[in-house]
């Protein structure tokens, strides 16, 4: 959709070194038309514009990224030309960029989606139909077992990851970013979050054996779907920054963590209205063992360790509020998100 105002986009995307460059590329010519930017995608910058006839969305990183932004786009790139004539929806690349001195990052341009994302508003046919919101869940799934089934090492994303040891370093991981956030001393986060410690001693007393490695999303939600306007099919798969190679049961778990009880109570970080019909955790975890054939008995600990894993990420913008750096009420919303995530994983130990 598109996000009004101009002014910080102008400044990091140069629409004549844009032409030059994709002049060299041979993609289209004349003027840049029509550009747009549009919303989703956190901080990255994603404007869709037209030239020649043919529309683009161009995807580039912010100007300040906590990582390396550059990476990023080329990391999200290469995933998205692996998935090329794959099964699993996701925007087409058409080209990117890897020479940060033509927009001072990489970046890459991809097909536009002709979609809308559900928590940013149903369509009044999907607002009105259960049935279909029902079977939007089970498409959600269905893209996520067709990405768990893809050949990682045939899609050439044989060396993209290190899924050897990948879920024995996870609960370390995650702990040594929340120890990271001492850095603001004003920040007392740690001492209002139920159970952080209990909870990853129970994730590493418990961890299963870990199943054949797949491509995973890394942030796998109804947030970061796209679907089609006539129906309930998931158009595209969005936002693959910190894709990887490892469990991909571990993007399941994330998509249950902070999937909506069949009452609608959810904890606060992704909601959908209305959100009666909608699949049941239990038939998303049928769906998916069917269409994967992977053993999902272990479900339990991939949702604990996502509630984990999410809620030390958000606790990071309480972090940096506490020091300035972030908006004080996103923070505070994003605080009570956290605690609502472990006490989803405090009821499932």
């Amino acid at each position: 959709m598109p996000e009004a105002g101009d002014a910080a986009w102008r400044s990091l995307v140069n629409l004549d070194r844009l032409a030059v460059w994709m002049d060299g590329q041979g993609l289209e010519h004349g003027p840049i038309e029509e550009p747009v930017r549009l919303k989703g995608g956190t901080q990255n910058i994603l404007l869709a514009f037209r030239r020649g006839g043919r529309r683009f969305v161009l995807r580039r990183p912010p100007d300040s990224p906590y990582a390396d932004g550059g990476a990023t786009m080329r990391r999200e790139a290469r995933v998205l030309q692996a998935l090329a004539g794959s099964a699993v929806p996701h925007p087409a690349l058409i080209a990117a960029c890897t020479d940060d001195t033509v927009l001072g990052a990489a970046f890459y341009l991809m097909a536009p989606v002709n979609g809308f994302c559900a928590t940013q508003g149903l369509p009044a046919l999907h607002a009105g139909d259960p049935a279909l919101r029902h079977a939007m869940g089970l498409s959600l799934v269905d893209a996520l077992a067709a990405l768990a089934n893809t050949d990682y090492r045939a899609a050439g994303l044989g060396d993209f990851g290190k899924p050897e040891g990948f879920l024995e370093r996870q609960v370390g991981r995650w702990l040594k970013q929340l120890d990271s956030y001492a850095s603001f001393p004003a920040w007392t986060g740690r001492a209002d979050l139920p159970g952080i410690e209990r909870i990853a001693s129970w994730l590493e007393a418990n961890r299963p054996t870990a199943g054949a490695p797949g491509i995973l999303h890394g942030d796998f939600h109804m947030g970061n779907a796209l679907y089609t306007f006539d129906g309930p099919d998931v158009a595209a798969l969005v936002d693959w920054e910190i894709s990887t190679i490892g469990d991909p049961l571990v993007d399941l778990g994330g998509l249950l963590a902070i999937w909506a009880d069949p009452d609608g109570s959810h904890p606060g970080c992704i909601t959908v209205t209305p959100w009666s019909g909608f699949p049941t955790e239990a038939e998303l975890v049928a769906r998916y063992a069917a269409r994967t054939g992977r053993d999902v008995s272990a479900v339990d600990w991939y949702v604990v360790l996502a509630c984990f894993k999410l809620a030390i990420i958000q606790e990071g913008t309480n972090a940096r509020a506490s020091a300035g750096q972030a908006d004080p009420a996103l923070a505070a919303w994003l605080h009570t998100c956290t605690i609502a995530l472990l006490e989803r994983a405090l009821a499932r130990l």
